[in-house]
């Protein structure tokens, strides 16, 4: 559920006198948290597309979260990027990031369950790492990644229950859950050639790329979707916590542990998003769970880890 943007590096150090500020919760606390955000934020799409089509949850998703990144560029007075070559990348990297996987696991939570969404999510390093390999040359294929890679498809392979002949899967919801966590990968290895050291803020970056997603669904909601002929309370409840918690604060909160921890530690959250999809899907939404799919999804992220590793390196002989 990420919505990344580049960092930035700053050559000023503080002076003798400055203090540098410290987070009011301790970066433990913030980790929880934004795990807790982005596990339950499958459940709350599921939620959302009870009461509204798919696009109208993802439009409302990212309206909240383009107003709370409004409020905190406001606070920060940051400014938007300018250059027409900069909004052509954010538009591009809009659709990537935010409109096209928000809005496929949106349609894919119409036919699967929010636990199968979550772990198909977990699938987004996998494909990261593929793609970095081919596209980008400083990532080289390594035993450990390959590795990696063949056991997190096993992985995939023993959740969807290939050994059955994938009986009882919905394979179009599935493969839209699976191409939304493609999307990602995709969108960073593009805002990471392009955009990366463009001078300006991450808040400024996200904010403005939030800002064109959202104007993409509005475009593209009514001519597909129309507008709601009502709006029942929980299911627009749960668009709004998706988007201010979910896409707004859960974004304030990634940035903020990138530059504190490093992305290193930031993106292990990775990990715990589908334990807790799943946990949320099961017990708030009574989803069935059979043994293939945590055991799948242990394999999956198993896999994903192997790939983000690095071997030790040997001791140099005295």
């Amino acid at each position: 559920m990420s919505t990344a943007a580049p960092t930035r590096a700053t050559s000023s150090a503080p002076t003798p006198t400055t203090v540098p500020r410290r987070p009011a919760l301790d970066w433990r606390i913030r980790f929880a948290a934004l795990s807790l955000i982005w596990g339950f934020s499958f459940l709350l799409i599921k939620v959302g597309t009870d009461g509204y089509a798919p696009f109208q949850v993802t439009f409302g998703r990212l309206l909240f979260g383009t107003l709370v990144l409004a409020v905190a560029m406001a606070v920060k007075r940051e400014r938007l990027p300018r250059g027409r070559r900069t909004w052509l990348h954010l538009t591009v990297a809009a659709l990537l990031l935010n409109a096209a996987p928000f809005s496929l696991f949106a349609y894919s939570e119409l036919t699967i369950p929010s636990t199968l969404a979550g772990i198909c999510n977990a699938t987004s390093p996998l494909w990261g790492m593929a793609l970095s390999m081919v596209a980008l040359s400083e990532d080289r294929p390594t035993r450990r990644r390959v590795a990696g890679l063949g056991l997190g498809f096993l992985g995939v392979l023993t959740v969807l229950g290939a050994w059955q002949g994938f009986h009882g899967l919905d394979v179009t919801g599935t493969a839209m859950a699976l191409l939304a966590s493609l999307c990602y990968p995709v969108g960073w290895i593009y805002v990471r050639r392009t955009l990366a050291g463009s001078g300006h803020s991450n808040l400024s970056l996200i904010g403005s790329q939030l800002g064109v997603a959202t104007l993409q669904l509005a475009l593209v909601t009514p001519l597909f979707a129309g507008f709601p002929s009502a709006f029942p309370l929980v299911p627009l409840l749960a668009v709004a916590a998706l988007g201010a918690l979910g896409t707004g604060l859960a974004v304030l909160v990634q940035y903020g542990l990138v530059n504190e921890v490093g992305p290193t530690t930031a993106q292990m959250v990775t990990y715990f998003i589908p334990v807790i999809a799943t946990a949320a899907g099961v017990a708030v939404l009574g989803e069935s769970l059979s043994w293939n799919t945590p055991v799948g999804a242990a394999v999956v992220l198993a896999g994903a880890a192997l790939t983000q590793s690095r071997a030790r390196a040997k001791p140099k002989a005295q």
